[in-house]
């Protein structure tokens, strides 16, 4: 564990030196969280047909997400606020993907890789420690950006049935459970990505290929092909730790120490 430590500070102290990962740990997060809020406050007072019936008249859509007791102007808020639901997955894809992406392939342009595969560590180990270095950042990231979505829609929309709606089921179990699985399934392939590799840009934008299937959820989620119920999120986080599982295993195997040190020139 001592080891695994060491490598998290060591990482932490090398590419938070780098402004561009800086920049994405900061401001991706506050942007993700002031669109939604944004667009909520815009809509504060708003008396729409949609908005001034009962939520058993609005469209099966808007009506999948909300409770009978609700009334037709929460409901469409809660409608809104669900599809924002998928933002907040992107932080834990893209944060410790630009991380992860340096992380090896970065460290043999600046010549620190060679001495640091010369210790005793396991690779077991030295990949474990990498991982940590870039899932912390994006989920303590990833949970700030949520605690103070739902602080500042609660403030803007001045009732305290919102808040119930923000904590239930399927938005805890997206963010505590879904978040850090797409953060550990971001690195893994970007660690497989940044071993193969020779230049830190060309990993940076192959790791982004991770962004895709969250953008299908947000933009099928908008368009209603679905609704991303409890359910849905529940099985989505057992499919993901066991492709994690393997997606680990898989950089593992592809991790190998000796052809690192002597194929790239």
């Amino acid at each position: 564990m001592k080891k695994i430590l060491t490598i998290i500070r060591k990482e932490w102290m090398e590419v938070f030196q780098n402004r561009l990962v800086i920049f994405t740990v900061v401001f991706l997060p506050l942007l993700m969280t002031a669109i939604p809020l944004a667009v909520l406050y815009s809509m504060r007072g708003t008396a729409t047909a949609a908005g001034n019936s009962a939520s058993g008249e609005l469209p099966a859509q808007m009506a999948a997400v909300c409770s009978s007791t609700l009334s037709g102007a929460d409901c469409m808020r809660v409608y809104i606020l669900s599809q924002f639901l998928v933002l907040f997955m992107i932080i834990p894809v893209a944060i410790p993907g630009a991380i992860a992406a340096y992380s090896v392939v970065g460290e043999k342009t600046t010549r620190s890789l060679e001495p640091l595969l010369a210790t005793p560590i396991t690779t077991l180990e030295l990949l474990i420690g990498k991982c940590l270095a870039a899932v912390i950042p994006a989920v303590i990231a990833t949970y700030g950006a949520y605690g103070i979505f739902a602080l500042g829609a609660w403030i803007i929309l001045a009732n305290p049935v919102m808040l119930g709606v923000l904590l239930e089921a399927r938005w805890l179990i997206a963010i505590i459970a879904v978040g850090p699985l797409l953060a550990l399934m971001a690195v893994t392939f970007s660690l497989m990505v940044s071993s193969r590799v020779n230049d830190p840009r060309v990993a940076e934008q192959v790791s982004t290929v991770v962004i895709m299937p969250v953008l299908a959820g947000f933009f099928g989620q908008i368009s209603g092909l679905f609704v991303l119920n409890t359910g849905i999120i529940s099985v989505t986080a057992v499919v993901l730790a066991a492709f994690d599982v393997l997606m680990f295993y898989l950089a593992t195997r592809l991790f190998q120490r000796e052809s690192i040190l002597t194929r790239w020139k």
